[in-house]
């Protein structure tokens, strides 16, 4: 039986509560198809049989948890937007290494990270800085809300089609190493990167100031509430000095958001700004905005 359109009505709304996933009113076949996998592990006859299951059982439970993972895009590859791990290469690690001399410490947080090709493409981009092993201490914080997605992560292997999307043969002779069911990524790569699981629809409080944020591809999905309620939670995370970096398709933040945008190279990247009615309260809070490739 075809997904009935009070179901699809309810499928939206929880959905958009659990993930800030808004489905879009001529999505019933994607949703259809996406969901074929948990009809199957339910072992209900159709998608209404889910449904009604779902509906009958409260939002905190793991079937609505699988329900949100099912329905998610976690389309992802390494060094995804090239020119955005150039201008951090030569621009933004740079620029924060110098800020963070005294202390050698950096704290990078990847949301969203899906399969973790994003955070070991900037682990990656580190060890090439010599970052990894040069007396700093650097932490990568990955996070997503799919359980499941953090576990494939978390191993750090990936079939031939996944290891030739983005890494150049340079790289992947580098730092992985080719098994029987796979590419893995050596131990030096991945021993900076933390996974943990975080949704964003829900508040959070960093243990640390971040220096350096990767936001990209997931506000795409949201609706201008949920786009704003997370930002806000961001800025909070991140230092006062520090970069949120979004994904080349999204609409940048408003003035109201608390950032302002410095082009890099071909990439914007966006830093705290005092927010309306406040006063700039980090040293270079109100400067104007580089020349694209300028050091911030």
């Amino acid at each position: 039986m075809p997904l009935l359109h009070d179901d699809f009505a309810w499928l939206r709304q929880r959905v958009l509560r659990l993930s800030g996933l808004v489905l879009e009113h001529d999505t019933h076949a994607l949703v259809e198809t996406r969901l074929a996998s948990l009809v199957r592990e339910e072992r209900v006859a159709d998608i209404t049989a889910l449904v009604a299951r779902l509906r009958a059982q409260p939002e905190n439970t793991p079937l609505h948890q699988r329900l949100a993972e099912a329905l998610a895009n976690h389309e992802t590859a390494f060094f995804r937007d090239a020119s955005v791990f150039e201008a951090l290469r030569t621009t933004v690690l740079p620029a924060l290494m110098a800020r963070r001399g005294r202390t050698r410490t950096l704290r990078i947080w990847c949301a969203a990270c899906a399969y973790g090709q994003e955070p070991y493409s900037v682990a990656m981009t580190l060890a090439e800085t010599g970052l990894l092993i040069t007396g700093w201490t650097v932490r990568i914080l990955a996070t997503d809300f799919s359980t499941r997605a953090l576990v494939r992560a978390s191993e750090a292997r990936y079939d031939a089609q996944e290891i030739h999307r983005g890494l150049t043969p340079q790289l992947r002779q580098r730092y992985f190493r080719q098994e029987r069911d796979g590419w893995r990524l050596n131990e030096r790569v991945r021993k900076p990167v933390e996974f943990r699981p975080l949704n964003l629809m829900e508040d959070f409080h960093p243990e640390a100031p971040v220096d350096l944020i990767f936001l990209r591809n997931v506000m795409i999905y949201w609706d201008a509430p949920t786009r704003r309620a997370v930002l806000a939670r961001v800025r909070r995370m991140l230092h006062a000095d520090g970069y949120l970096v979004l994904g080349a398709a999204e609409a940048a933040p408003l003035a109201e958001d608390g950032f302002s945008r410095n082009l890099i190279g071909q990439t914007s990247w966006y830093r705290p700004a005092p927010l309306p009615g406040t006063t700039a309260s980090v040293e270079g809070a109100s400067r104007a905005h580089p020349r694209p490739g300028a050091t911030p």
